[in-house]
């Protein structure tokens, strides 16, 4: 058995070492946690704030490898150093016995006050965290000592396990996802930091950019459409009965588009006596896209071709509908509905439990609004799902069920679905954050 020696002057030389390297590896351990935790967003809006250390802090966030391994680095060897040094001492102090003092003391004492403390800190505080070692971390890593041996290290590593899909920054790229967006939208609402409207204003933006034409559009049936050898006058008069300013004119069927007539060039036109000529010689040329065009691509080109109507044409080149600029502004802010349009209710809730839809009501909304996954396909509306459903066109009260809900079909013209009632086949709760409709 090791007998104790006793306490040396050198003992107490390692004891300060001790002291030291723990407190270093207890503030690196609250960098590593508050650093990480950190994102660009919040230290871009701290660099708005003018706080200190913010300009420090976002700099190490634009990159986390380049200060994450330097400080698992320097907290493993000064842990596993400072551990060392209190066996040393704890030997020459107490002897055989010692071994296992020191071992206690380093398992209790080190990872409650210099892993666990300063961690459980720096996650209640991240903020207040974070600016504060922000400098000294900044400083600790462009130690040239330090990024040597953590990129000799980390390269190492690199190799063993293999250089799998990183950037030229040595880093894996890691993407907000439009998911985690929406969620923060919901957080912040939960936590009445932002309105009603401006959560369903964040997801309508982010829903915007996976959005493509087939799912704004005016269908082809809903389309009014004049033929190009009808006179101007009936031209007008068609286009202010249905309370449209421009109108598509098609050479005898509606998949042969010549161009769309402006309700303000037929005026000015009957004004100088040219009613009873054809409408064709007054329309101006149409602007044709694919029904799968995103529509954020498609609001651009709008914007810079100043025109506020397009031909949706499928991929056999026929027509499949038309989108306007009040179409896409609609998917952003929600319906415009001015003094002459008539307004029929989107969603219609029932006492029972049941919702009443618009058979043009996406899939994607009946979700949100049911808080339910109904089928994903080839259809993008209530309508196209429940088409798909029962393999024919439903006769009025015809249902379907499918996931948990029952599908009727309450109104339908020729071979369209008008309106269509939705119901749980079994109880549930409240729907969850339900839309206005």
């Amino acid at each position: 058995m090791i007998a104790a020696t006793g306490f040396h002057t050198e003992d107490g030389v390692l004891v300060v070492v001790i002291v030291v390297l723990l407190a270093v590896s207890g503030l690196l351990a609250l960098a590593e946690t508050s650093l990480v935790r950190m994102n660009r967003i919040k230290a871009k809006a701290m660099v708005d704030e003018r706080r200190r250390g913010a300009r420090q802090l976002a700099r190490l966030i634009e990159n986390p490898a380049k200060f994450l391994n330097p400080i698992l680095l320097l907290v493993l060897i000064c842990q596993l150093v400072s551990a060392t040094l209190v066996g040393v001492v704890a030997e020459h102090l107490l002897g055989g016995i010692g071994v296992l003092v020191g071992a206690a003391f380093e398992v209790i004492v080190i990872f409650v006050f210099f892993e666990a403390v300063p961690k459980n800190w720096a996650v209640h505080n991240p903020e207040r965290a974070a600016l504060f070692s922000a400098p000294i971390v900044s400083v600790v890593v462009r130690f040239p000592p330090i990024r040597f041996v953590s990129t000799l290290l980390i390269g190492l590593a690199n190799l063993i396990i293999g250089h799998q899909g990183e950037s030229d920054d040595g880093i894996r790229p890691s993407y907000i996802t439009d998911s985690e967006l929406k969620a923060m939208a919901d957080v912040a609402h939960e936590e009445h930091v932002i309105e009603h409207q401006e959560r369903a204003f964040i997801h309508s933006i982010i829903d915007f950019g996976d959005t493509v034409a087939r799912e704004v559009m005016v269908p082809r049936p809903d389309m009014v459409t004049i033929e190009g050898d009808k006179s101007i006058t009936e031209a007008l008069e068609a286009a202010l009965a249905a309370g449209f300013s421009r109108i598509p004119v098609h050479n005898g069927q509606i998949d042969d588009i010549e161009g769309i007539a402006y309700t303000k060039d037929l005026m000015r036109a009957e004004r100088v006596g040219r009613g009873e000529e054809p409408v064709r010689a007054s329309a101006r040329a149409a602007v044709f896209v694919p029904e799968s065009k995103d529509v954020s691509a498609l609001l651009r080109q709008m914007q810079e071709e100043k025109i506020h109507m397009a031909i949706v044409v499928d991929e056999y080149g026929g027509t499949a509908g038309l989108v306007t600029l009040e179409d896409l502004l609609e998917e952003l802010v929600g319906d415009i509905v001015d003094e002459f349009d008539v307004e029929e209710p989107t969603v219609e809730k029932n006492p029972d439990g049941s919702v009443v839809v618009s058979a043009r009501y996406t899939v994607d909304d009946a979700d949100e609004l049911l808080g339910a996954e109904l089928p994903q396909g080839a259809w993008d509306t209530v309508g196209g799902l429940m088409l798909d459903l029962a393999g024919r066109v439903p006769a009025e009260g015809d249902s379907v069920e499918v996931d948990g809900f029952r599908l009727t079909a309450l109104e339908v013209r020729g071979r369209r679905i008008g309106r269509v009632r939705i119901e749980p086949t079994q109880p549930r709760g409240l729907y969850a954050d339900a839309g206005d409709g």
